[in-house]
């Protein structure tokens, strides 16, 4: 088995003769140090778009302590404040098999990295720093890692930052994420599905990023508390599986928000329109609905497409009524009886 040792530094002929603007490894089951050279010399390289898949750290340990990563860290450290090539580093299915190195001084290096979109998706990662200056990155995806609700708290160094990828980790308190994005002043998306978020209300206060227009909370645990903590300017919201019963009337006011997805909950009726004046789209698939009340376009005159099947509608007076306003206002209707 090579070490790191035997890995020289490549010469500046061959980082020359590299042509590469896009390139994809499979299967990288090598020693951290030589994982990092090759990195260095990707980054000195013209490739613009790395995606490393199904990458495995290894030892062994006797020859990879702290001590002996840290003039190779180093070089790491210095390379990256310098402008390259990189745009895109993407990082799948990742597995770390040496188990005493700190991995916080990995971190910094990915945090510090001046480029616009980072992937580090399936790694069982736990945390990742606050860059210490001014971030270039405008795309994050940690998607199926554990990490928790204190990433990224009081942070604010992440103002380039659009769209942010959190679905499939361990956050908890949609409170905390809204303060985590309250000072990103550029962030337009999240996705914080697949968590196991919750919000009990009781006059917590909320705070999101007044730039936040698309917003997926689907396949969480929140009530319909959670329309006491939602960005005032969304546009697209999904709350879709979830344990919400009622939409209060009163509570939120998003004058902005377009789109509704609240499928799979527990939706006795249809909700009302007073505090989402411009909605057009709402889902309301697989919920409880017996028999829609008919005052629902009066209260929605904008809505132009309403998706209710998987529903146990009840063959009623109501449901009639309902049917033949629909058909005189004009709307789509999807999964009707």
């Amino acid at each position: 088995t090579s070490s790191y040792k035997d890995f020289p530094s490549p010469p500046l002929m061959l980082r020359k003769k590299i042509k590469t603007r896009t390139l994809t490894l499979d299967a990288v089951d090598l020693q951290w140090a030589i994982i990092l050279q090759i990195f260095m010399l990707i980054w000195y390289s013209p490739v613009e778009h790395l995606t490393v898949r199904n990458l495995t750290f290894r030892g062994p340990l006797e020859e990879l302590t702290e001590y002996a990563f840290l003039p190779l860290l180093s070089s790491v450290e210095q390379l990256i404040f310098l402008d390259g090539s990189m745009k895109a580093l993407t990082l799948e299915h990742v597995r770390n098999k040496v188990y005493y190195f700190n991995q916080e001084i990995l971190y910094r290096q990915f945090s510090e990295m001046d480029i616009a979109n980072l992937t580090i998706a399936d790694a069982y990662m736990p945390h990742m720093l606050c860059p210490n200056r001014t971030s270039s990155f405008q795309y994050i995806n940690f998607s199926h890692n554990a990490l928790t609700d204190e990433l990224f708290q009081n942070c604010g160094t992440l103002m380039d930052l659009k769209l942010l990828i959190l679905q499939k980790n361990k956050f908890e308190s949609l409170r905390k994420v809204s303060f985590m994005t309250s000072r990103m002043q550029s962030l337009k998306y999240l996705d914080m599905s697949s968590n196991l978020l919750r919000h009990d209300g009781a006059g917590v206060q909320c705070q999101w990023a007044e730039s936040l227009t698309e917003l997926d909370l689907s396949s969480n645990q929140l009530v319909d508390a959670v329309f006491e903590c939602l960005p005032v300017n969304v546009k697209k919201l999904s709350l879709q599986n979830n344990q919400i019963s009622n939409v209060p009337r009163g509570v939120a006011e998003l004058k902005s928000l377009e789109e509704l997805n609240l499928a799979s909950n527990r939706l006795a009726d249809l909700p009302g329109c007073s505090g989402f004046t411009s909605l057009q789209f709402l889902n309301i698939e697989m919920n409880l609905i017996l028999a829609p009340s008919a005052d629902f376009f009066q209260s929605c005159p904008r809505v132009r497409e309403l998706q209710a099947g998987h529903n146990p509608f009840k063959c009623s007076c109501e449901l009639q009524a309902f049917i033949r306003l629909e058909r005189r206002s004009g709307g789509k209707l999807f999964g009707w009886p």
